[in-house]
């Protein structure tokens, strides 16, 4: 899978969408991400909050969950993650360090080091996993 343009627009237009259906009731701070596999699967996730704060989900956490849930294991090349155009400055937003670390275990799985397209309301940022989570713990430390 080549990420062009084209597959760009499509991976954050799926994370846009699946903001939309996050459950964000005391933040009102909806955010989408969008995980983008070698045979072209998208699966998206949105978070989702609790009342008690400290269970809430993020987006990726979630896309992650699911796609760990249909089985796959590695082949991860990108993850576009948006918020809300309305909230904030407008910059870019990036996977949280805990979610960097969830997207980290997926993309080991496979040996891949993936794209992560920071969305914001005027920039997309393009960095790869390993530039946001240098020196990452994962599933080869345990063998």
């Amino acid at each position: 899978m080549t990420l062009n343009e084209e597959t760009e627009g499509r991976l954050i237009a799926a994370a846009r969408k699946a903001a939309s259906h996050a459950y964000a009731p005391y933040s009102d701070y909806q955010v989408g991400a969008a995980l983008l596999f070698g045979d072209g699967a998208v699966i998206t996730g949105s978070n989702v909050e609790n009342a008690s704060y400290g269970l809430a989900l993020c987006a990726e956490t979630v896309a992650v969950a699911r796609a760990l849930g249909e089985g796959r294991r590695g082949g991860l090349e990108a993850v576009a993650v948006v918020g809300p155009d309305d909230k904030g400055d407008g910059a870019p937003i990036t996977p949280c360090g805990r979610c960097r670390q969830v997207l980290n275990e997926i993309a080991q799985l496979g040996g891949s080091d993936p794209l992560v397209l920071c969305v914001g309301s005027e920039e997309v940022r393009k960095v790869r996993l390993s530039a946001l989570l240098p020196h990452a713990f994962g599933p080869r430390h345990l063998d």
